[in-house]
């Protein structure tokens, strides 16, 4: 008997079909922008990324982004803007690309939190406090100078004048202390101008800053912890490109608005209310 390969073994081998077969991200946001009748520029200006990035990743060029972070977050955007679910391309971006970036640890994040309020708020109890200890302060020095023009007034009705009585001194009322901040107190900005103040509170993000006539007033990356303001007369525009990562005080107000890490967004501010131009 001779020993040979099995039967099974001169069988064709049969390949399952690998996640490669798939099209690629920017071939699917393509088609899907091309379905929705949509053009690179129009694309652009609703998600507010760059139509030279626009057009690499539909070539599925990711060099452009800045990094990873940025990457997941125009895909996101792009796949919004065109009417796909952006779950499963950003899941297919991070297998393509050595899984999900490593989630920031929970202690650091706390520490912003607990940070965040003494950075960006005035301190009302303090301000309290110092308040009542002045009145009474004031309260006790009007006794004390009540107490002693009562004495003075005795000596002299001891003198030639018996029947006279001395006038009795009242203390001036304390006045109240009114426990709701003003809104200009809270602003404690300039109101002929327009203030907008940024932290990063996570990561990082490049940051551009304009003013309204154009003149570039910072154009760079801030890291964890960086903070920077900028005042102008009229407007100050804005180009966040990790704008999760950012808190934001716009002439002395929090913006609540909740931006995505990763998003790329272009914010205009003038003098009054906070409003995202």
């Amino acid at each position: 008997m001779s020993i040979g390969n099995s039967p099974e073994d001169d069988r064709p081998s049969v390949e399952t079909p690998a996640e490669d077969d798939r099209p690629s991200i920017g071939r699917v946001l393509q088609e899907a922008r091309t379905a929705a009748g949509l053009t690179v520029d129009e694309v652009s200006s609703s998600t507010r990324v760059r139509v030279p990035i626009v057009h690499a990743i539909e070539e599925d060029d990711f060099s452009r982004c800045g990094g990873d972070v940025y990457a997941r977050g125009h895909i996101r955007t792009i796949a919004r803007a065109v009417g796909l679910d952006p779950d499963p391309l950003v899941a297919q971006y991070d297998a393509d690309h050595g899984g999900r970036p490593a989630p920031t640890p929970a202690a650091p994040l706390f520490e912003a939190e607990r940070i965040r309020p003494e950075r960006g708020r005035p301190n009302w109890t303090a301000a309290m406090v110092a308040a009542i200890v002045a009145v009474i302060g004031f309260v006790g020095f009007t006794l004390v100078n009540g107490g002693d023009s009562g004495d003075k007034n005795n000596h002299v009705a001891e003198g030639p004048a018996p029947d006279q009585k001395p006038t009795p001194t009242k203390p001036a009322p304390a006045k109240p202390v009114d426990p709701t901040p003003s809104d200009s107190a809270i602003a404690a900005v300039p109101k002929d101008k327009v203030t907008v103040k940024l932290s990063v509170l996570d990561d990082k993000s490049w940051i551009s800053a304009k003013s309204h006539n154009g003149k570039l007033l910072f154009d760079g990356t801030l890291l964890k912890g960086e903070s920077r303001t900028f005042q102008d007369d009229e407007r100050v525009d804005l180009i966040l490109g990790n704008a999760g990562a950012i808190e934001l005080y716009v002439n002395g107000k929090k913006v609540e608005d909740e931006f995505e890490t990763g998003q790329v967004e272009r914010l205009s501010y003038t003098k009054g209310d906070p409003e995202v131009g």
